[in-house]
C-alpha cells in the first residue's frame, strides 16, 4: 500500500504547523511507522528544527518546478524511519514560476508520486505555508488528508471556515476529489486562561467528530527546541509537550490507520 500523504495546514502564521509536523513525524517514526517530511515552507522551519541547514539546490525547488527528482533530495534524519525533503529559500520564487505552468496544481503530487512507493513508507506530512497560495494549494492537491493546527485563541478561529471551504472546493472542482479533512489539532492550549477553554468547547461543539481530544499546551520547552535542531523528543522527552505530541500522534494513527500501518 504506498504512503498516506498529510498535509498539515492553515493559512494564519504562527499556530503550531511546523512544530506539529516535526514533533509527529518524530513520534510516528519512533512508533515504527516509516514516515517522510515534506518542507514545502520556503521559510524551511521544519528543515531548520530537524537540524538541517538550507541549501540552494538541495530541496524541493527544483523538484517542484521540474527540474530533477524529489527522491535525489530526501535526507535520513538522525531517527529511524523518518526522511526529510528539505525546503530552502529559492522556494518563494516557486509561487511566480508555477503559475506559468499547465496543471500547476498538481505539480507536488507528480513528485511524490514515486516517492509514496520509496523507502517503504507509510506516511508523508507535508508542512505548508502559513498561506492559501500555489504551494499551499498543491499542498493539498497531493494530500489525502488535512490536518488543521488551530491556536486556542478566538481569533484563530476565523480562518478555520475559509481552510475548510477550500477542501470543499477542490474536492468540487476535481482537483483533488479524494480530499478530506484528517481533523483538527489544538495548540498552544494554556490552562490557566479561560479563553483556552472557550475556544477548545467552541471547536468541540461545532466540530466534534474532527477535533483531536489531545491539546498541545503553550510550551516554551516547545518553543526552544527547534532553535537547537531537535524535536521535542530528543529536546525534552519527559515534559508535557512531548507526552502531549505522543498521545496526538496515538489519536492520528488510529484515525487514518484503523489497522496498523504494518498490516495496511
Amino acid at each position: 500500500m504506498s504512503a498516506i500523504v498529510v498535509a498539515v495546514g492553515n493559512q494564519k502564521g504562527g499556530v503550531g504547523k511546523t512544530t506539529t509536523t516535526v514533533n509527529l513525524g518524530h513520534a510516528f517514526a519512533a512508533s515504527g511507522v516509516p514516515t517522510l517530511i515534506v518542507d514545502l515552507d520556503p521559510q524551511a522551519n521544519a528543515t531548520s528544527a530537524l537540524g538541517f541547514e538550507k541549501k540552494p539546490g538541495a530541496g524541493i525547488y527544483g523538484p517542484i518546478t521540474g527540474n530533477g527528482s524529489a527522491s535525489e533530495q530526501v535526507q535520513a534524519t538522525r531517527s529511524e524511519n523518518l526522511w526529510i525533503l528539505p525546503s530552502e529559500l529559492d522556494l518563494a520564487a516557486a509561487e511566480l514560476e508555477l503559475g506559468g505552468q499547465p496543471d500547476y496544481l498538481l505539480k507536488l503530487r507528480e513528485c511524490l508520486s514515486a516517492l509514496k512507493e520509496d523507502y517503504g513508507l507509510s506516511l508523508i506530512l507535508v508542512d505548508c505555508p502559513p498561506t492559501l497560495g500555489l504551494l499551499s494549494m498543491n499542498a493539498l492537491c497531493a494530500a489525502d488528508y488535512l490536518l488543521v493546527t488551530l491556536q486556542c485563541e478566538y481569533l484563530a478561529l476565523e480562518g478555520l471556515g475559509q481552510i475548510l471551504g477550500v477542501v470543499d472546493q477542490l474536492r468540487e472542482s476535481g482537483a483533488n476529489k479524494d480530499l478530506k479533512v484528517g481533523g483538527i489539532a489544538m495548540t498552544m492550549f494554556d490552562n490557566r486562561t479561560r479563553l483556552s477553554y472557550d475556544v477548545w468547547e467552541e471547536v468541540g461543539t461545532h466540530y466534534p467528530q474532527l477535533m483531536f481530544s489531545t491539546a498541545i499546551p503553550r510550551s516554551v520547552r516547545l518553543s526552544e527546541a527547534p532553535s537547537h535542531g531537535q524535536t521535542i523528543f530528543e529536546y525534552d522527552p519527559a515534559g508535557p509537550g512531548a507526552r502531549a505530541y505522543r498521545n496526538l500522534a496515538d489519536e492520528v494513527l488510529s484515525r487514518f490507520f484503523p489497522q496498523s500501518p504494518e498490516s495496511s
